[in-house]
C-alpha cells in the first residue's frame, strides 16, 4: 500500500504551477517552512514551477528548493522591478 501511495503521488496531471507569493518571508517561521515543504512537494510529484521572479522572500525559498531537487524554475517579473527586486544568487531560468 505504501508503495501504491508513493507512486501515486509522484504521478501528477500539472507539469507546471504557477506560485506567486510573498517577496518577504513574513513574521512566522511556519511561513518559510511552508514555502519549502511546497517546494519539495513539488519536486516530488515532478512538477516544474513557474513563479514571480523574485529571490528574496517566500518566492526565493519556493524556488531555491525546487531547483535544488532538479525540476526547471522559471521566474517572471517586470522589468521595472528587476534592480529592486532580485538580490543575491536567482536560479532557474529569468523572463521579464
Amino acid at each position: 500500500m505504501e508503495g501504491e501511495e508513493t507512486e501515486m503521488k509522484q504521478q501528477s496531471r500539472f507539469k507546471r504551477i504557477c506560485v506567486f507569493c510573498g517577496s518577504s518571508p513574513g513574521n512566522k517561521s511556519s511561513y518559510k517552512d511552508a514555502a519549502i515543504v511546497l517546494g519539495k512537494e513539488l519536486v516530488s510529484r515532478n512538477i516544474d514551477l513557474v513563479y514571480g521572479g523574485g529571490s528574496i522572500g517566500l518566492m526565493g525559498l519556493v524556488s531555491q528548493a525546487v531547483y535544488e531537487g532538479g525540476r526547471h524554475v522559471i521566474g517572471v517579473i517586470p522589468k521595472t522591478l528587476m534592480p529592486r527586486e532580485i538580490t543575491g544568487e536567482t536560479v532557474g531560468e529569468v523572463m521579464a
